[in-house]
């Protein structure tokens, strides 16, 4: 196989600014908000659905493929065109690729039917995929050392922008309705599709496979590597828990007994941020102490905190909203920073493979999501709150095991 070093980039001044290991440059930053600006796309939808769902006359079962759908097209578009950063410039997929999510977000925010938004949620699931090519941009940029705080200054962005988008959906489509929130992310991403073609160097391809063979070292790959078949596993088990949580709790705030709008079940996002917010700190103690450390600690936080929501029969409803919040900072700072450390992981084991290496692993992490949120919905209708914790910390405690299982500590 034919294969040029990753970390070769032209030589252009841009280039060498991002490379440099002191401090976060302002190409960074870029990154950083492009990724946070890329999958917060994905969320807006979420504290929305119960106000969209009326406005189209759609069934709450209708309205729950809406999650499903982007979350299936996002894992879609990770398995059939992450891998795609190895043989082509980066900088051009990541443009590309913004360019229609702004069109998926514009038809979204127009779609007459939820039979349009439905396909418009799928299309843009598909585009943002984007953030997933900006990862490895970081990693590939990042200087060995160092790589973890890079990966973990970019997830920083993404995540933040995951767990804020519900906040800002449930203002804005509290005060603007929700067609506005999807229009006015259209314009942001359009902005940001020209920012991203002026700040980012252009990235050399690694190998000259085809798009065939490309796809079927994918295959090749997962069987080479142990570490990373159990960094899929279990970071695709604890998405499943996070999306079971986040895709149905608009639906549980909005009827009794809370009776609480979009913006509500938004807010929670604020709570969430903290685990974002923590991410560099994982990317340090990676860097320090080791990954697999880093992948049970995130494990056991996210056990805890799923499962201390089986007490919420015992508090009124105040004292429940309490719970709930202290709960979503736990298990989105456990999940967090066991995905930091997965990448790092991951990253370590083939430098020529690195977008294909993140969308085996990013791939498996969506379809958990996806599941996570089909899921999520179902255990909702038939046995209420309570189903949806216990299949959140079901997962989560599976994942713990795997990265428990012997042979863990050196994979």
């Amino acid at each position: 196989m034919s294969c040029i070093e990753e970390s070769t980039i032209q030589p252009t001044h841009d280039a060498l600014r991002i490379a440099a290991p002191a401090g976060v440059n302002p190409p960074v930053l870029l990154l950083a908000t492009g990724a946070g600006m890329a999958a917060a796309s994905l969320y807006y939808s979420q504290p929305m659905l119960a106000m969209l769902g009326g406005d189209l006359q759609a069934t709450d079962q209708s309205v729950g493929l809406v999650p499903t759908l982007t979350q299936l097209g996002y894992a879609l578009g990770l398995l059939l065109m992450a891998p795609l950063g190895d043989r082509w410039d980066r900088r051009r997929i990541i443009v590309t690729k913004a360019v229609v999510l702004s069109a998926a977000l514009l038809l979204a925010g127009v779609a007459p039917s939820v039979g349009l938004l439905l396909a418009a949620s799928l299309l843009l699931g598909l585009a943002a995929t984007l953030a997933q090519d900006i990862v490895p941009a970081a990693a590939t940029l990042a200087p060995a050392e160092q790589r973890g705080r890079m990966v973990g200054t970019v997830m920083t962005g993404l995540l933040l922008g995951i767990l804020l988008s519900r906040v800002v959906s449930g203002v804005v489509a509290e005060q603007f309705g929700w067609r506005a929130m999807f229009m006015a992310a259209s314009a942001g991403i359009a902005l940001l599709a020209a920012a991203l073609w002026r700040g980012l160097p252009r990235f050399t391809p690694t190998t000259q496979l085809s798009y065939g063979a490309l796809m079927g070292s994918l295959v090749l790959l997962t069987a080479r590597h142990p570490a990373l078949r159990r960094a899929a596993l279990a970071q695709g088990l604890l998405s499943m828990g996070f999306s079971a949580f986040w895709s149905t709790l608009a639906v549980m705030l909005h009827g009794a007994p809370f009776n609480l709008g979009p913006a509500a079940a938004g807010a929670f996002g604020l709570a969430g941020a903290a685990g974002a917010l923590a991410a560099p700190l994982a990317g340090r103690i990676a860097d320090r102490r080791g990954p697999q450390l880093v992948t049970r600690l995130g494990a056991g936080l996210a056990v805890i905190s799923f499962a201390a929501m089986a007490l919420s029969p015992l508090f009124p409803a105040q004292g429940r909203l309490w719970l709930l919040l202290g709960s979503a900072v736990g298990f989105d700072l456990g999940i967090q920073a066991a995905l930091i450390a997965h990448q790092t992981i991951i990253y370590s084991l083939d430098p020529e493979a690195r977008g294909r290496l993140n969308a085996v692993l990013m791939t498996t992490m969506f379809i958990g999501m996806a599941l996570g949120a089909a899921l999520g919905s179902q255990a909702l209708g038939l046995f209420g709150w309570m189903g949806v914790t216990v299949l959140a910390t079901a997962t989560a405690a599976t994942a713990l095991v795997v990265r428990l299982w012997p042979g863990a500590r050196k994979a």
